[in-house]
């Protein structure tokens, strides 16, 4: 894939503050922010079939491929697949913020802040949020990839007298228009306090109590066509819709990106002129460019909480040193409330050669589910001087991470295309009554101020976590959806032409043989299509036009006579199991007297007692921790008479980002950043700044590592420019 990005950001701010006495601080503030982000993308790619397949393998307990590669025969009319997208979004946030400051009594603070919030995201384009047109040429004789460097290389080769590049043969195929919305609204209001003691053990008391009312909406609807065969002839198409773009240059700096395998170009469509051409022909977007598709799925969740607490803080002195103690809990219950519409499906058909696709009817209805949950969260924090400039720290809490929306989101949903999965599909289903992950904590550190701006510190953590969310799968029918697949019209097509012949142009053929005994054998292949979707409008569609292989092209419905359609619905639940996350922390910073130069380090090692085993079966469900791992930072600075540099290096080792029956991976990183500024008049500073000057790059695999599933190649970034403050 091939990026182009843009962004545009606006922001703003207002404060006014006001104090009719001298007790009482009002302040009134407001921000806005909107920010449109647009991608362009062009890409080139091969589906793999499993078809006359070679492969060389890595050495286990993981193996791993080092290359794999298909071969085709020309009649099979394998496909060479171009596509554009464009993913265009604006998100707009506003903010309303009023905070009450009185303190009556001298010992006495109270504060009142209340919020109103929304985040809003609409697609900013008239294709949608997102959308994307394929294109294809026919003819790929071998097709490979090779993971045996850093970049996976993909190679392919033609059948003779077939150029990729030409324009000419290029056919549309399928494509598909996403429009999506989403918004978040907030209202809080919170009232706090604190009361002073003088000349006591307890310093103070913090008490307070809030609410907190969220409404979340999310909504999705597509138009899509499942043309992936291809859809009338290539000369439809003009020659100049379509740019040769460069493939290696893309790349420079990866391991593998000088390889002479990799195609030197592709074709990517400008895709305004190929959209309109497109609706022009066969009406993709109802032949008025109208592209913005009605929400299919609308969910919605509104999730209270209120929550009281109480905490003392406390100072004395321990051993004649100066001690601390804070000590307090909160309180806080959730009410949730999730309704969803989603589509209901009324047929499924046998689209294409391994893609089958739901048909989803007007008929919509909302469904509403309920959660709640109430946790007592208590907290201690204690800190202590043995001697001068030493300080000792302990803490022990219990906290707790909310569920993320989309796992909350309540109705069932099936997925619209499945590829290769013909006698299955698959779904998901959110949860509201997921309760939130828990943490008991203890934190453990000692640190040693040895000189001004200069210190060394150790820390231990650890953390027992609860309710964690994991994924549970149901193998289950759903709103009696039937399938094609190994029903009796399948069956009698294995028995004629053999599991691996043309079972779908048989099953075509009986339909169109029977229209022409109807017919007459003078009858048009046109005739013949208009009675086959007159007669038998229950069984099977045929297009107009013969597929890019000369084979009738259309869909063969599934009917009564034919089994269930079993689908494969995902939902997220609660596990219950327990797991520990522990690890430690170590800094220095160090400045070198009065020179203004100075180093920061820093270490952390982290660590949990649920790992992932990439090498047990796929189908064997684990448990495991992900985002964990080794991470450090090392800084260089200069600062001082006005002049500031700093450069740093920051690195992250290797983590699991996701587990199930195919895990994901993030290869260790590292880059280096730097910045200078100087302040020449006071208040006004020129800077400079520089993100990932060695241009150091992503990468992300599977199970091995030669299983990749991501690379993407860095750039450096730069900033210049000049700051006022006042």
């Amino acid at each position: 894939d091939i990026h182009n990005i843009e962004r545009e950001r606006l922001n703003g701010q207002l404060v006014l503050q006001w104090r009719p006495v001298e007790s009482l601080t009002a302040t009134l503030d407001y921000t806005y922010s909107k920010n449109k982000v647009t991608d362009r993308t062009s890409s080139t790619g091969v589906w793999f079939n499993f078809n006359d397949v070679s492969s060389a393998w890595t050495d286990g307990p993981v193996a791993g491929p080092i290359w794999y590669s298909e071969h085709f025969r020309a009649d099979e009319h394998k496909d060479l697949a171009y596509s554009a997208s464009l993913t265009a979004n604006q998100s707009e946030n506003k903010s309303t913020g009023l905070n009450l400051k009185w303190k009556p009594l001298d010992a006495l603070t109270l504060e009142l802040d209340a919020h109103h919030s929304t985040a809003e995201s609409r697609p900013d384009s008239p294709y949608g949020s997102n959308m994307s047109i394929g294109a294809s040429i026919f003819g790929v004789m071998d097709q490979k990839i090779d993971y045996s460097s850093y970049l996976p290389v993909m190679s392919y080769s033609m059948y003779p007298g077939i150029d990729y590049l030409d324009k000419s043969l290029v056919t549309p195929t399928g494509n598909a228009f996403r429009n999506a919305y989403f918004k978040d609204q907030i209202d809080q209001v919170q009232v706090r306090g604190r009361y002073s003691f003088d000349d006591s053990f307890i310093d103070s008391i913090d008490f307070g109590a809030s609410s907190i009312e969220n409404k979340v909406r999310s909504a999705y609807g597509y138009i899509q066509h499942d043309t992936w065969g291809g859809v009338g002839p290539a000369s439809d198409i003009p020659d100049d819709i379509f740019d040769l773009v460069s493939i290696p240059d893309k790349f420079d700096g990866l391991s593998g990106a000088g390889n002479p395998a990799i195609p030197q170009q592709f074709l990517a469509a400008k895709i305004e002129d190929y959209v309109a051409k497109l609706d022009q022909l066969y009406q993709v977007c109802g032949g008025t460019m109208d592209c913005l598709a009605d929400y299919t799925t609308d969910r919605r969740i509104q999730e209270k909480t209120i929550a009281t607490y109480v905490q003392a803080n406390m100072k004395f002195d321990l051993f004649d040193n100066p001690a601390h103690l804070v000590a307090g809990v909160r309180y806080e219950k959730t009410d949730i409330d999730s309704a969803a519409l989603v589509p209901i499906p009324v047929s499924s058909a046998w689209v294409a050669a391994n893609e089958f696709d739901l048909t989803f009817g007007a008929q919509q209805d909302f469904t509403a589910f309920t959660g709640k949950y109430q946790e007592l969260l208590p907290n201690i924090d204690f800190d202590f001087r043995p001697m001068q400039n030493v300080v000792m720290r302990a803490s022990a809490s219990t906290t707790i991470t909310r569920p993320d929306y989309a796992s909350m989101q309540g109705g069932q949903t099936l997925d619209k295309l499945y590829r290769a999965a013909l006698n299955g599909g698959t779904g998901s289903m959110g949860n509201p009554g997921l309760e939130p992950y828990k943490s008991n904590n203890i934190d453990l550190s000692a640190e040693w101020y040895y000189g001004p701006d200069s210190y060394v510190s150790l820390g231990y953590f650890h953390k027992d976590v609860s309710n964690f969310i994991s994924t549970h799968r149901v193998d289950t029918t759903a709103f009696g959806m039937k399938t094609p697949f190994q029903g009796p019209r399948y069956n009698a097509a294995v028995a004629a032409v053999g599991a691996t012949g043309n079972i779908r142009q048989y099953i075509f053929e009986q339909y169109t043989n029977a229209a022409t005994a109807a017919l007459g054998a003078g009858a048009s292949y046109q005739d013949i299509v208009n009675y086959v979707n007159a007669n038998f409008a229950d069984e099977v569609h045929l297009e107009n036009t013969l597929d890019s292989s000369g084979n009738i092209s259309g869909q063969i419905i599934a009917t009564a006579a034919d089994p269930d359609l079993t689908f494969q619905v995902t939902t997220p639940v609660n596990s219950d199991q327990t797991s520990a996350l522990y690890g430690w922390e170590f800094n220095i910073q160090h400045t070198f007297a009065d020179t203004g130069f100075g180093v920061i380090l820093n270490y952390t090692k982290v660590d949990g007692d649920a790992t992932y085993d990439p090498s047990k079966p796929w189908n064997v469900t684990q448990f495991a921790l992900t985002g964990l791992s080794d991470s450090a930072n090392a800084v260089a600075f200069y600062d001082k008479n006005g002049i500031q540099g700093r450069i740093a290096y920051n690195w992250r080792a290797k983590f699991l980002a996701g587990t199930g029956p195919n895990p994901t991976y993030v290869d260790d990183y590292g880059q280096f950043d730097a910045s200078a500024s100087w302040e020449f008049k006071p208040g006004l500073t020129a800077f400079i700044e520089g993100i990932n000057l060695t241009n150091e790059s992503r990468r992300v695999f599977g199970r091995s590592y030669n299983n990749v599933k991501f690379v993407a190649p860095g750039y450096a970034r730069y900033s210049v420019g000049v700051r006022y403050t006042f």
